[in-house]
């Protein structure tokens, strides 16, 4: 064979691909298939439960598996079906579509954020967005630290006293274009909102819907060991907050810095955002554009239905009050035994979803949208959000599996013997660890706690370590795990919305829950040594 031909041979070899992590889609299907292989070799088990429905130390038995091998296949199949819209019996303890009970799926956050992107859709369409982004870019400069910081404490905040995580998902399309004129990467943003939401929720002071749960499963009030809890929220909220502005800089110093880099999605994945964001990038000078009086009105709607959102999903009976739980967040978002005030709305998702879709209608009619434009808008927006709602979807049928396997109680027992006889040091810090794998299968706070703290109060009493102890250690070992679980929709959705991989945010968040874990431990062990 000639040298020319080795040569063309060689030459039309087709090069090596190189690994790319798959997407958030296909890595939650994977996660689900490898948690429903992993329920194949765990024993199904059960505790024996209070009127309340709490778990009993030292109850645990195993019973036999509750579903042949045919319907192990057919609840994985399910899974994605009974994480949109599946219901949990009170009787059975089963989450399938064909019982009565109480909301397990995702719905509801699903049809929350579909509404956003109406929303967002037809508010981007009059460009009252895009001139105030510009504006606040022009005005902020060489800010942009500022805004990250402010950003990140008032999320911490909300989720340290009220739990505000979920709603976080709606303000990517506000500040994802902000950002991005900034000369910030999309991680920033993800970061900066995903971060500053989850370390507030880790860092829990008095939100009645993981430390309220918890202080009523352990009979305390909500107030005891607030200190320390407080101490812990400054400390990780710091921790957080400088890690994401050391990443900004540097991201903003030097482009090439980005993880994620500032390539522009293909254009059929593009959104309203994507739009809004390339013609910030083309149009520099819109910062000098003036607002129109239709486009002064559709700020004020946006204003309007942002803040009406935050407000009212507040319990603020539940946390002026002081009430202990137990609650059922995803059902009431409101703690039990809570009179409200007669300011309270208690609204959650439906009525979020339907507040948005209002607000789209309204800012069509304002800007002076014929009916079509606006149906169409409305139309394009909500689908630009079905790629993270396929993310929540799945999220939520890994939960499913666990429950109908009836799985968790055996890894509950494993959790309990485990921690079982430790020195108060040592079991401080192993409280906080041994909840870590179960908040990735049980990511929702309150079903949480109530899960574990019926377990890890007696034992706490045994070892030395006060309740109140107790309960900071296990929201940190939650907090911890949510600040990075495929399971939490807050991450995956967020990511998702973003478009930022879950491999870059990994890449990115790793060390930040390392030190995270090593304070953390650190100050719960002298907390129970104290």
């Amino acid at each position: 064979m000639s040298e020319q031909t080795v040569s063309a041979t060689a030459q039309s070899k087709p090069p090596k691909q190189k690994f790319e992590f798959p997407s958030a889609v296909t890595t939650l299907a994977i996660v689900t298939v490898l948690v429903w292989m992993g329920a194949l070799f765990i024993p199904a088990g059960q505790y024996a439960t209070d009127a309340d429905g709490s778990p009993i130390p030292g109850t645990y038995r195993r019973i036999e598996s509750p579903l042949t091998f045919g319907e192990r296949v057919e609840q994985l199949i399910l899974a994605p079906v009974n994480g949109i819209y599946g219901l949990l019996s009170p009787v059975r303890g089963f989450v399938d579509t064909q019982t009565v009970g109480r909301l397990f799926g995702q719905i509801g956050v699903i049809v929350f954020i579909m509404a956003i992107g109406a929303f967002i859709s037809i508010s981007f369409a009059t460009r009252s967005l895009e001139v105030a982004v510009a504006a606040l870019a022009n005005r902020l400069r060489s800010r942009g630290w500022l805004l990250i910081t402010a950003v990140m404490l008032l999320f911490s905040l909300l989720g340290s006293t009220m739990g505000f995580s979920v709603e976080t998902l709606g303000f990517y399309a506000l500040f994802i274009p902000l950002m991005t004129a900034l000369g910030y990467d999309r991680l920033v943003t993800a970061a900066m909102i995903i971060i500053g939401a989850m370390i507030g929720v880790m860092g829990a002071t008095v939100n009645p819907f993981s430390i309220g749960v918890a202080a009523g499963e352990a009979g305390v009030s909500i107030g005891e060991g607030i200190v320390l809890r407080v101490i812990l929220w400054v400390l990780l909220t710091a921790m957080a907050m400088g890690w994401v502005l050391r990443y900004a800089a540097k991201v903003r110093s030097d482009p090439s810095n980005s993880l994620v880099g500032f390539d522009e999605p293909a254009p059929e994945d593009e959104s309203a955002t994507d739009h809004a964001v390339e013609d910030l990038a083309a149009n520099p000078a819109g910062a000098d554009q003036t607002l129109t009086g239709t486009q002064k009105w559709v700020l004020a709607i946006t204003a309007f239905a942002f803040g009406l959102m935050i407000f009212s999903v507040i319990p603020w009976s539940s946390i002026l009050g002081g009430t202990t739980g137990p609650a059922d967040y995803d059902v009431t978002h409101v703690a039990a035994a809570a009179v409200p005030y007669w300011f309270e709305l208690d609204w959650w998702f439906p009525q979020l979803a339907m507040l948005f879709l209002i607000a789209s209608a309204l800012t069509g009619l304002v800007a002076k949208m014929n009916e079509k434009e606006i149906v169409r808008l409305i139309s394009a927006g909500a689908s630009d959000m079905m790629g993270p709602a396929m993310v929540m979807l799945l999220a939520g049928g890994v939960s499913v599996i666990m429950t109908n396997t009836k799985t968790l109680d055996t890894i509950l027992n494993a959790m309990e013997q485990l921690i079982t006889g430790a020195s108060a040091g040592a079991f401080a810090v192993a409280a906080m660890l041994v909840n870590i794998p179960l908040a990735f299968l049980i990511p929702s706070s309150s079903g949480h706690a109530a899960l574990a703290m019926p377990l890890l109060t007696p034992l706490a009493d045994f070892a030395g370590v006060s309740r109140p102890t107790t309960i900071t250690a296990w929201i940190l070992g939650h907090g911890l795990t949510l600040l990075a679980s495929p399971t939490n929709v807050v991450v995956v959705g967020g990511l998702a919305i973003a478009k930022v991989g879950y491999d870059k945010y990994l890449r990115f968040v790793w060390p930040l829950l390392v030190g995270l874990l090593v304070v953390a431990a650190s100050v719960v062990a002298i907390a129970a040594l104290a």
